[in-house]
């Protein structure tokens, strides 16, 4: 079962920093990873469904000339919107995904410790969308915690085999850590190293 949104809200109500990001040097230094993965130098149009306070989107902004930054629960929007207040192209909504998933098409997309709250019906969907949302050559990165976790549905790499699984997608790049899986996927049959992307190889 997809986890319920009042498990979310819940846990903000008790604590504005439930995953205590901005203290930890663990999410510091994963955020800062998954921002550098980024294989292009700038991105037209960046989506980050489940951003949460905003840690990351602070990270990923400069390389963006339109950032979407969604979350479900209200407060963590508001948090949000306040760090990445006056940050040029950012906008930060209130939205629950997979079900209102933004029209328009991405050239980044970012699932960050996202997909393993879901269940295989809505698992299929978020991917689906995300699929066909990206834009031919745009890149898709996924980042996931690997330890169990009893609320979550599945583990961090049953959610990174079924990116894997999608037809559409080619890995680009890999970093394994017994703490977290981070991959980078394009919407292509061939990926392309960034040297490749700039002529280098």
């Amino acid at each position: 079962m997809t986890t319920p949104i009042n498990y979310f809200e819940q846990m903000y109500a008790a604590d504005a920093d439930p995953w205590s990001f901005e203290s930890r040097w663990y999410d510091a230094r994963k955020h800062a990873l998954t921002a550098a993965i980024a294989p292009a130098r700038r991105y037209r149009s960046a989506f980050e469904p489940g951003c949460s306070t905003g840690r990351l989107t602070a990270r990923l902004a400069p390389r963006c000339d339109k950032l979407l930054a969604v979350d479900a629960v209200e407060s963590a929007v508001t948090t949000a919107a306040e760090r990445l207040a006056g940050a040029p192209g950012v906008t930060v909504e209130r939205a629950t995904i997979p079900a209102e998933w933004p029209g328009g098409t991405f050239d980044l997309i970012v699932l960050s410790e996202l997909g393993y709250y879901f269940d295989d019906a809505d698992l299929d969907t978020l991917l689906t969308r995300a699929v066909d949302s990206l834009e031919p050559g745009g890149d898709l990165i996924a980042v996931h915690w690997r330890w169990s976790v009893e609320e979550h549905a599945r583990s961090g790499d049953d959610v990174h085999r079924a990116l894997a699984a999608r037809p559409e997608l080619a890995r680009l790049s890999r970093l394994e850590e017994a703490d977290f899986l981070l991959e980078v996927f394009s919407r292509t049959t061939e990926a392309r190293s960034v040297a490749q992307r700039e002529g280098l190889a």
